[in-house]
């Protein structure tokens, strides 16, 4: 009897996460349903490439992923063996956005797919509806578009003297214009301009955050996208350096030193990711589990980035934030 293997190498059944990799699966595999302590036979696989894998954020959700897969019966070292590295051949994919989902679809129609943060599988195409997948595919959305409308609600909040605010968004991509569109209509309600400005690589950020800071009176919006995540520390440093108030839509932002974020526990999306994997891994199919939107919200402030930006938190919004970092 030979363990099921999480792994992105040398596997029998194998479950692999591209954590914003660039991978080629080999070929298409049947997923035939085992238990917890099933008798499985001998898959090959090979290797994971991922400059991400090193980061913090990723190393989290990763580690959530695995105890919560830990708590569904599969014990590392007796039935799951993981290591860090790409399967080409597996069983189930846990895919952690639509950076990899797309791709992934392009090669396999299939291989089991879960992704943990998608913000519109069904406007992306990865699956039919969120009731009923029918593909390959299903997971968890990141968050809704009305989402984006609360972030720069609570930027004015924690800034009431910002008129001008830049977004940060991929426009190539369905949910970053819908993100913007959402920040336009609320923006128009609270004096604020809306200014769009595309994530792509490091110098192109540098450069339209450093020219949009020419005025005052400004702030930024980071809307999720996989060069957000690739980038924080250099668009928190920039924010810094330009003293401009911003919003990210995750803690590790607030963490680095970002002054406010507002959006689901990504580490819980990777947990429920973990639930779905053992359904699949024990006979259920991608097309019968529904897409499902996050549960757990978490507020953080970063009180030493507020007072650095001379900003004052409203007493009411501090006593709403899940999280205050002095």
């Amino acid at each position: 009897m030979l363990p099921i293997k999480i792994d992105f190498a040398a596997a029998s059944d194998v479950v692999a996460l591209p954590f914003l990799a660039r991978s080629r699966i080999a070929g298409d595999n049947n997923n035939a349903p085992h238990d917890a302590s099933g008798d499985l036979g001998d898959r090959r696989s090979g290797r994971l490439q991922s400059a991400a894998a090193a980061l913090t954020q990723y190393q989290a959700w990763f580690g959530a992923f695995l105890q919560a897969f830990g708590q569904s019966g599969w014990t590392i070292g007796r039935n799951v063996q993981v290591d860090t590295r790409w399967a080409t051949t597996p069983d189930v994919i846990v895919s952690p956005g639509a950076s990899t989902v797309g791709p992934l679809l392009q090669v396999t129609r299939t291989i089991p797919i879960v992704f943990a943060i998608v913000a519109d599988p069904v406007g992306a195409g990865f699956v039919a509806s969120l009731a009923r997948p029918g593909g390959n595919a299903t997971g968890f959305t990141s968050f809704e578009y009305g989402t984006s409308g609360k972030w720069l609600e609570l930027l004015k909040e924690i800034a009431p003297g910002m008129t001008r605010v830049a977004v940060l968004r991929d426009a190539a991509t369905p949910s970053g214009v819908a993100l913007f569109g959402v920040i336009q209509a609320v923006a128009s309600a609270l004096r604020v301009e809306a200014n769009p400005l595309d994530l792509r690589d490091a110098a192109e950020i540098e450069r339209a955050v450093t020219a949009f800071a020419d005025s005052s009176n400004s702030g930024l919006v980071i809307t999720p996208h996989a060069s957000s995540i690739i980038h924080r520390d250099l668009i928190v440093q920039l924010a810094a350096r330009h003293r401009l108030p911003a919003i990210y839509f995750d803690r590790p932002f607030v963490a680095a030193g970002g002054l406010i974020s507002y959006g689901p526990d990504m580490n819980d999306q990777f947990r429920r990711a973990a639930g779905y994997v053992d359904r699949i891994l024990k006979g259920e199919k991608p097309a019968d589990l529904p897409v499902q939107a996050p549960t757990k919200y978490e507020l953080v402030i970063n009180l030493k980035t507020a007072k650095a930006l001379g900003l004052e938190v409203p007493p009411t919004l501090l006593a709403r934030a899940d999280e205050v970092i002095e």
